[in-house]
């Protein structure tokens, strides 16, 4: 006879042979545990913990932590200037236990928020998730509201970051909706890959915007949009969108003019993010391994000799002419107010991922990649600059541009406060959490770009290491924590230290063991 099963509870009668974890696997969307890994713990301990596996036929296993009925979460409201003080995770590591540990951890040092991928700029997806143009996809993060709910209980802010145009799945299903080619009228190649959607097409805007508020209604506090550009690489003479349409060939030729080359530009995503100059003339700089720590949007930073350089500076970029027509910034632009419209009655804030030399304003960088700050900033509630020292190379005549975390990040930091001043746009900047290109990393490095960044007007800051290695802000918070007060100051020296109300720090789902 089969006991009854206990409140929250469940019995199950095992077959021969059958494993522990495999019954995790199959009961964990019934129960409030974040990975099967966790409810196999939590089984063996409700059995008396038990120390096989392997089970007897017809053993009754209790299974615990069982739902009544699905985890549903909804956004906690934060004013947009909420001090934020994240990492980022890869969608595989947010569903991992690992994931879980660095998030625990990275609370218990001071951290108030984690970034995680929902979609990253391979395309690939990481939750469950239905659309026409999606498809069978690997699921990564099983259940959203679960992972919301477990970061609200640690009274953490939930940013979901999804890269929006370059989307090597999707345009590999569907050539259709990538860049074309005007010369073979088949699908254009960023330097021989077939990477970029064209960001004109109203499809993937459609697509984009529908999984944002999925996520948003799903519980996430924030959507952060990456990859918000047009590509800057390969041959943009060749390069055909479909917002070109209609338009004479010489008002296209016009705005594109120059071909730009991977050497020439580094592209700005979470992959490879380089600050770039396209006109200049560049040196050629050690591959970056993918997802390695380069900067991430298809350009965090560059590998160019003459890497963009602040009005006034000696700087081998010369500014083009501003081409006729409509142009890639007003696309972009346009996407943006229509995502906001979408999004912003849900409850969520938006924030966009650009590049650091995008505070320059120069012509030619606008031309490629359609990122105009200050269009941009009227449809989001934070600006999220990649300003990581090591991808400004070449820069200010600084042989070593990743040792002088304070001259780039203040530099940055002072042009985007004053291209977006009246705004009312947040600047929180992306920070370098990785030790490519600087000889200096270490945990002095973390909290010199913290100082510099809110010493300029930054509020909050997201710390990148694509390997999700957060060792050395691990140290540096706690140190940046006792010493924000010392010496009599009045205001923090590193952060304000913001939290999520009191009342959002919700019971745990897990039963007490």
């Amino acid at each position: 006879m089969v006991p009854l099963a206990a409140p929250g509870t469940e019995i199950y009668t095992a077959k021969r042979g059958e494993a522990i974890p495999t019954i995790a696997r199959r009961y964990l969307g019934r129960t409030s545990y974040l990975t099967s890994s966790e409810l196999a713990d939590a089984i063996r301990h409700a059995n008396g913990d038990l120390t096989a596996n392997i089970l007897k036929a017809n053993e009754n296993i209790i299974i615990p932590g069982i739902l009544s009925a699905p985890v549903t979460e909804k956004a906690i409201a934060v004013p947009k200037d909420f001090e934020v003080r994240a990492i980022y995770l890869t969608g595989i590591m947010a569903g991992s236990d690992h994931g879980l540990r660095i998030i625990r951890h990275w609370r218990e040092v001071g951290g108030n928020a984690v970034v995680f991928d929902i979609k990253d700029s391979d395309g690939s997806v990481t939750i469950p998730y239905e659309h026409p143009l999606l498809g069978q996809h690997n699921v990564y993060i099983h259940d959203v509201p679960k992972l919301v709910h477990f970061l609200h209980q640690q009274n953490m802010h939930a940013i979901a970051r999804i890269a929006i145009f370059r989307d090597e799945r999707l345009v590999k299903a569907h050539p259709e909706l990538a860049v074309q080619s005007r010369r073979n009228h088949t699908a254009w190649r960023e330097n021989g890959k077939l990477v970029w959607t064209d960001p004109s097409q109203p499809k993937v805007q459609d697509y984009n915007i529908a999984l944002a508020k999925h996520v948003a209604q799903l519980g996430a506090d924030e959507i952060q949009f990456d990859y918000v550009r047009f590509p800057a690489e390969g041959d943009q003479k060749d390069a055909q969108f479909v917002y070109q349409n209609g338009q004479p060939e010489a008002t296209k030729a016009e705005a594109t003019q120059s071909q730009t080359t991977k050497s020439e530009i580094a592209a700005a995503s979470p992959d490879d993010e380089t600050e770039f100059c396209p006109a200049a003339k560049a040196t050629s700089a050690p591959a970056v391994k993918r997802r390695e720590n380069a900067a991430h949007g298809a350009s965090r930073g560059t590998h160019s000799q003459n890497q963009t350089a602040p009005e006034g500076r000696k700087t081998g970029c010369n500014v083009a002419a501003k081409p006729r027509g409509p142009q890639r910034t007003d696309v972009i632009t346009a996407f943006l107010k229509k995502a906001y419209a979408e999004l912003h009655p849900t409850g969520v804030l938006l924030s966009l991922d650009v590049f650091g030399v995008m505070a320059w304003q120069r012509q030619v960088d606008l031309s490629h990649t359609g990122q105009d700050i200050v269009g941009m900033a009227h449809y989001c509630d934070v600006l999220s600059p990649m300003i990581y020292p090591s991808h400004f190379f070449g820069m200010d005549s600084i042989a070593h541009p990743g040792d002088e975390p304070a001259h780039f990040i203040g530099e940055s930091m002072d042009r985007f406060e004053l291209i977006t001043k009246g705004s009312g746009v947040v600047i929180r900047p992306w920070l370098q959490a990785f030790h490519w290109r600087t000889r200096t990393y270490s945990p002095e490095y973390i909290k010199v770009q913290v100082e510099t960044a809110k010493d300029k007007g930054g509020i909050g800051f997201l710390f990148w290491n694509a390997a999700n290695d957060y060792s050395k802000p691990y140290t540096a918070m706690p140190e940046m924590k006792s010493a924000n007060f010392k010496s009599g100051q009045k205001d923090p020296r590193y952060f304000r230290g913001d939290e999520l109300p009191a009342t959002t720090n919700q019971a745990a789902l897990n039963p007490s063991k």
